[in-house]
Parts: C-alpha cells; structure tokens; sequence
C-alpha cells in the first residue's frame, strides 16, 4: 500500500509541475525575446569595440 501513495504522490507532482510549466509558457517565450534582444545589443557592442581597437591598432601601425 505504501507503494501506491508514494506513486500516486509522484503522478501528483509531476502533474503540477506540468501544469506550472504550461502556465509559465507564455513568460518564458516573452524572456526569451527580450534574451535575444539583448545578446544581440552586447554582440553589436562588442562589434564596434571590436572595430575601434582594430583601427587604433591600424593607426599605431601606420604613424610608426
């Protein structure tokens, strides 16, 4: 008997935890956007970082 409550508590869990994940859906699609949004604004930063050192090392190079 007590394999059957521990079973029965198990599909119970499962289940609720199901079911906060189906409702959190919509958050985590909407968390997901603003991620993309915001990977996308730190590699155009780091793009143009990236661009400045380049022509100062270019500069350097060229002045010496």
């Amino acid at each position: 008997m007590k394999e059957f409550f521990v079973g029965l508590i198990f599909l119970v869990a499962v289940t609720i935890l199901a079911g906060i994940g189906f409702l959190l859906l919509p958050l985590l699609l909407l968390l997901t956007f603003f991620l993309r949004i915001l990977v996308a604004f730190l590699l155009l930063c780091f793009a143009i970082w990236l661009l400045g050192k380049f022509i100062l090392f270019v500069w350097v190079k060229i002045s010496h």
